[in-house]
């Protein structure tokens, strides 16, 4: 009777453990889009899949599992195995885990998902059942076998996701679809509605919140909010919130395949497209940079026979697709000015922000003003800026709207605390373009001592090692501390530091973020820059 009670204690924390650790890998899933081949990757490389203490507990179980099985079968050694099976079984929960970066959005899909993952258990746990009363009709030494079952279902509960998602595949697609359709022929029936798409490797985020601002000066607008920037997230965009109120609707556009572009403005159908960059930006999806040129052009393709396509000239890749196309198109940049229709010049960037003359082909000028730090953020005014100019805003309305840019939340934000140090926060996401203009802003600053905390870039691909590495040189010549945030990981950062003679004791090598707020403590006084640099996400780990 006691015995009984034990067991089924067991099964129900069993079902709790289950519940917690299916959500863990529902959030895993959701970072990666939902996509199995990505999380499968994320599966096989993350030590947050299978740690360590799981796979130890396995074979313990096992090796225990054995010696009852052949020697001992007494209810004593019933209660010592369930002992160590609740024991093992706590011990795959991660207790001390840290809050989210991005938390997991229990969206309809999540919730479907999550339901249809649980279900897999329970049949799991039936089949269970079944096959130990027809192999162990006794039932009590049964008990030590079930619950060895019942762990390894608990073992393989990430495989277990990917099931429940393949089957719910085929009716998330018709969900999908129907929703797609309903934005699309949401947005073909507003008629006097103007749709700007925004892409590129980096730079897209800021863009449009800066194309958002400027265009406020004359027109009625909404974007995707965040980084709303996938077809679903900008279905439910419009859907929710698209109404005939609205003049203007920026789309932010990402991609991680061939093919992404494209299905995003079939669906935004956009009379004005911007390409903010071309660079190494989910190279281990799109394998090389040809494929990436390849997919963010979708969005000029997609273009009508009147859209206005932008491009960002001084980026060599872009230069190549700018000059390939014959729809209307506006330039903008610094370099080789007569080639660019909308430019900047005399630009003085400081810790306070930036000013810079605007100047267009046909000779009008303003000296503009902006809270945004570094020369990125010029490149992303100037597309701003066309986009203003293509849709009639006179250089006036445009000088107000770039003034009223406030900076965008973890992309080069300036803190003061009040305790005499100034943060600088860059760790929304970080690419060569980003570290370069951030370390630039850094270097700015004439007080005080100059300390970066950074992972490092990731998503690069085979360009990721030799890209910190750069990153790793850049940063000799600015910072005299370098606080660098996960050993294996960052490597190469410390490669290029050491072949720059920096001074390694000014260099700190730590597990987490919590470990470097810690040395962070230790060094840091009154009147440092402290520049923190890239944030890994939630499925990133050293």
């Amino acid at each position: 009777m006691v015995l009984d009670k034990v067991f089924y204690t067991s099964v129900l924390l069993w079902i709790l453990i289950i519940i917690l650790r299916s959500k863990f890998f529902l959030h895993m899933l959701q970072l990666e889009g939902y996509k199995n081949e990505e999380y499968k990757r994320w599966i096989k490389t993350s030590p947050k899949a299978y740690p360590k203490k799981i796979k130890n507990s396995l074979i313990i179980l096992t090796i225990v599992l054995l010696l009852y099985t052949i020697f001992i079968k007494s209810n004593i050694s019933i209660f010592i195995y369930i002992g160590l099976w609740l024991l093992l079984t706590l011990s795959t929960l991660d207790f001390k885990k840290d809050e989210p970066k991005k938390k997991l959005e229990f969206t309809p899909r999540a919730k479907r998902l999550y339901i249809l993952s649980f279900l897999v258990n329970i049949l799991q746990l039936l089949i269970l059942f079944i096959m130990i009363k027809n192999l162990f009709p006794s039932g009590k030494n049964s008990i030590p076998i079930i619950l060895y079952g019942l762990f390894i279902i608990n073992f393989l509960q990430g495989r277990n996701m990917i099931l429940a998602n393949t089957i719910v595949n085929p009716i998330e697609k018709r969900i999908n679809t129907y929703y797609y359709t309903v934005a699309q022929e949401k947005i073909k029936s507003i008629d006097k509605l103007n749709t700007v798409g925004i892409t590129g490797s980096f730079g897209k985020t800021s863009t449009k919140f800066i194309v958002d601002t400027i265009l406020k000066e004359k027109y009625r607008v909404l974007k995707t909010p965040e980084s709303y920037n996938t077809p679903m997230g900008i279905s439910k965009v419009i859907n929710s919130q698209l109404t005939n109120d609205y003049e203007i609707f920026i789309a932010e556009m990402g991609a991680r395949y061939i093919g992404d572009i494209k299905e995003i403005a079939k669906l935004v159908n956009p009379k004005i497209g911007v390409i903010t960059s071309i660079g190494p930006a989910h190279l281990e999806t799109f394998k090389n940079t040809e494929n990436i040129m390849k997919t963010k052009y979708e969005l000029i393709e997609e273009l009508p026979s009147d859209g206005v396509a932008i491009f960002n000239y001084d980026n060599e890749y872009l230069k190549k697709l700018a000059d390939k196309t014959f729809k209307e198109k506006v330039l903008y940049g610094l370099k080789n000015q007569e080639e660019l229709d909308i430019y900047a010049t005399d630009i003085e960037v400081s810790e306070l922000g930036s000013s810079f003359i605007l100047k267009d082909k046909s000779g009008e000028e303003i000296k503009c003003t902006t809270k945004l730090l570094g020369k990125h953020n010029i490149y992303n005014i100037l597309a701003g800026a066309s986009v203003a100019k293509a849709l009639g805003l006179t250089f006036q309305e445009i000088k107000r709207g770039i003034a009223k840019i406030e900076p965008i939340p973890h992309r080069l934000n300036i803190i003061n605390p009040g305790t005499g140090v100034i943060v600088i926060d860059d760790t929304f996401n970080s690419n060569p373009v980003g570290v370069k203009a951030a370390l630039e802003v850094l270097n700015q600053f004439k007080e005080g001592r100059k300390i970066i905390i950074t992972p490092g870039m990731v998503e690069l691909g085979d360009k990721e090692e030799e890209a910190n590495r750069e990153f790793g040189i850049s940063m000799s010549t600015v910072c005299d501390y370098v606080i660098l945030v996960g050993k294996n990981r960052t490597k190469p950062i410390y490669k290029g530091l050491k072949e720059s003679g920096y001074n390694e004791k000014n260099i700190i090598v730590v597990h987490n973020l919590d470990e470097a707020t810690k040395e962070l403590q230790k060094i840091v006084r009154p009147k440092d820059i402290v520049l923190f640099e890239n944030d890994l996400p939630d499925n990133y780990e050293e």
